[in-house]
Parts: C-alpha cells; sequence; structure tokens
C-alpha cells in the first residue's frame, strides 16, 4: 500500500509553493491594510497546490482482462482507429481529460513490459479536443507481453496550461497493473489505445467520470474466457 499523501513528482513544487505561500502571507500582513484578506487567498492558492500533486492510494482490481484507467478524469471521446503509433493496426481510443482539480499522477492499465517510449514536442490546445494527442506535447508509452495478450498503448498529453511531462519508466521495465509510471503537471488528457482485434469490451461511456488505477475503462473478453478465476482486490503504487 502506497501511504504517501503528496507525489515525489511534485515535491519541488510544493516546497516552492510553501514557501511563497508564508513569504507573501507574512509581507501582506505587515506591509498592506487589511492583509490578513490576500493572506487568506495565498492560502488557498496553497492548498490548491497541495491537493494537486496528492498521491491518494488506490485498490487495484484484480481478474483477468481488466484494463484500468491510467489517469483521473472524465472520458471525452471513445473513438475508432484504423491504426496508432506502436500499434499499427485497428484501434479503440479512449480518452481522458484532466483539469486542474484531478489527480495527475498516470497509472499502468494492465501489466507488461514496456517496449516503446516515445516524447513529441508540439503545441497546447484544448486537451479536451479528440487530436490533442496529435498536435500537443505528448509521451507514448507502449506495453508488450501484456496479461491481456495484446500490445496496449497509454499516451500523456499535455493541455492548455500543462507545463511539464512528467514519463518515470524505460525501455525493458516491466509494470503492473495500476502501477504509477508518471504524471502530466496541471490540465492535460491521457488516452488508452487498445487493438480492436483484441476481443475487446469498453465499460465506460462519453462523459463519465473515472479514477486512474481503480475504475475498469475495458475488458479483453478473450482473456477472461480462458481464465475463470474469481475477481478480487489488491493495492498497487
Amino acid at each position: 500500500m502506497n501511504r504517501m499523501l503528496i507525489t515525489r513528482y511534485g515535491r519541488w513544487e510544493v516546497l516552492i509553493g510553501t514557501a511563497a505561500w508564508l513569504g507573501l502571507s507574512a509581507l501582506s500582513c505587515l506591509f498592506i491594510p487589511f492583509g490578513w484578506t490576500l493572506s487568506i487567498l495565498w492560502s488557498l492558492l496553497w492548498l490548491w497546490l497541495v491537493a494537486f500533486f496528492r498521491n491518494p492510494p488506490r485498490t487495484i482490481p484484480r481478474g483477468p482482462g481488466l484494463l484500468v484507467a491510467p489517469a483521473d478524469g472524465k472520458i471525452t471521446d471513445i473513438t475508432e482507429l484504423e491504426g496508432s503509433e506502436f500499434l499499427n493496426c485497428p484501434a479503440v481510443r479512449i480518452g481522458i481529460f484532466l483539469n486542474v482539480f484531478n489527480v495527475h499522477i498516470n497509472r499502468s492499465p494492465a501489466a507488461g513490459t514496456v517496449d516503446y517510449v516515445n516524447y513529441k514536442p508540439g503545441l497546447k490546445v484544448n486537451a479536451m479536443r479528440a487530436d490533442a494527442g496529435e498536435v500537443n506535447e505528448s509521451c507514448a508509452v507502449g506495453l508488450r507481453d501484456t496479461e491481456v495478450g495484446c500490445p496496449l498503448l497509454v499516451r500523456q498529453i499535455a493541455g492548455l496550461i500543462a507545463r511539464r511531462i512528467v514519463c518515470d519508466t524505460k525501455v525493458g521495465q516491466p509494470l503492473e497493473r495500476g502501477q504509477i509510471f508518471g504524471m502530466i503537471k496541471f490540465g492535460s488528457r491521457t488516452e488508452l489505445i487498445v487493438p480492436r482485434s483484441a476481443g475487446l469490451l469498453v465499460d465506460v461511456m462519453v462523459g463519465q467520470k473515472v479514477r486512474a488505477g481503480r475504475d475498469v475503462l475495458a475488458r479483453v473478453t478473450e482473456v477472461m474466457a480462458a481464465d475463470a478465476s474469481p475477481v478480487g482486490a489488491s493495492e498497487t503504487a
């Protein structure tokens, strides 16, 4: 179980933000009439910063063929594609939009081995757009030898105010289902792309809110049929 309240990806930002909060609050109270009202504003901004980098523990569902959400947020589109980088076959893309109040940590949708990492600089258009993954700054992580029997692609995409994509993984590294592998700092989009030929059953709808590692986005039915073991629960950091 991971009990760390703040992700290590945000320690520097929280440290700087805390120093700024204390300094601005002190200066406001000392030199500005009714400066305590400003100190309340600085406190609210500091609380938001800490909340942005929160790292809540998640219970990861167990069972054959499950693909869990790689990010918190709202499902914006479920799109059939003729092809995709890394997969090179017809696929289904599930897009998740993360607003500035969501947890921004990214988690692996399934257990597998990282076989592809591709960072791409780009624009910062609204991450709710379905084509944001093609034109915005992004980092794609491809998994092979997965527990669901097919390759998978997770794409981290910067949004209008996102300023940094963190991808804390490399080719050859194994990932467990629900394992943290990075984050996108501030508003953004995350996509899960799965081959259409994998006996895929999508479990979510456009507009639905999901949580990374906890909620199931889709199931690979061929794997489920081959393994009738009961579903339990575990926790992965």
